[in-house]
């Protein structure tokens, strides 16, 4: 029988080398993102250019992959901010007691009730939009679910014999909760920080098409799209068509990666 793990291990390694490859790329490609050459605009897809060029003769594809680099680091830091903070709200809702637990669930049922792109669009808006106004709104409006997950996980762990046993030798809340429950919390929060990410990622490219994110001077994705509606209807639909083609598989290898993560963790699919 085929080995499915070892499979799922392979498939994720290769995304994690294309992802690797795509902010690598990005970040020595910066300069060359901005190169103009009115010689060359809009150029249709070739060899030579890959993606085609656009109005001011800027390579779509060099400016693409530079847009993925700069979404996928925005991914990473706003995914690892959320999660950091999941975890450390949802572990205090579960061991701070019930007036704690009903002040931190009745916030995460008042973000999780407002719309999601309109709450990342105010605090964005509200830290002066840019790099870090992304950044913060992101990470302040994608840690929810998770925070969910771990409260109930928590709350689980809480009935163990072994926590007990350590309540009553006099341990503290957060010793127990960071020496006792964190390593039984590791899997689920590993897989929800990988799946944070497409989530951070699409939210990012979304706001700064709307005009909300990041500056038009930034080769980001979002920069890019919004660019490139308007020429759409003189027939320069490489514009468009190749970025979010890009944008997608770079979502959907962080899916792929975190699903992998489910499927190894899971005790279920040792034997497969």
């Amino acid at each position: 029988m085929k080995n499915r793990r070892l499979t799922t291990v392979i498939l994720m390694a290769v995304a994690l080398v294309f992802l690797s490859a795509v902010t690598a790329s990005g970040y020595f490609w910066k300069e060359a993102a901005l190169a103009t050459d009115f010689s060359r605009k809009d150029l249709s897809p070739s060899i030579a250019f890959l993606f085609g060029t656009d109005w001011m003769g800027r390579d779509m594809f060099v400016r693409t992959i530079v847009g993925l680099s700069l979404s996928i680091r925005i991914g990473l830091l706003t995914a690892a901010a959320s999660a950091v903070l999941a975890f450390l709200m949802g572990t205090a809702a579960a061991v701070m007691g019930k007036k704690t637990d009903s002040l931190i669930c009745g916030l995460i049922d008042v973000i999780m009730g407002i719309p999601h792109i309109l709450l990342l669009i105010l605090i964005s808006y509200a830290c002066g939009r840019g790099f870090w106004g992304v950044v913060v709104g992101v990470s302040l409006t994608h840690w929810t679910s998770l925070a969910r997950l771990i409260r109930g996980e928590v709350l689980q762990l809480k009935e163990s014999n072994y926590i007990r046993i350590a309540e009553r030798l006099g341990h503290s809340r957060w010793y127990i909760a960071f020496r006792h429950m964190a390593p039984c919390l590791f899997p689920q929060f590993a897989v929800g920080l990988v799946l944070l990410f497409p989530h951070a990622i699409l939210h990012e490219a979304s706001i700064t098409f709307l005009g909300f994110g990041l500056s038009p001077e930034q080769p980001a994705i979002g920069v890019i799209l919004s660019e490139s509606m308007q020429y759409l209807a003189m027939g320069k639909w490489w514009l468009a068509l190749f970025p979010g083609i890009l944008l997608l598989v770079t979502v959907l290898m962080f899916h792929f990666i975190g699903q992998g993560l489910v499927r190894l963790v899971n005790p279920g699919s040792a034997q497969e």
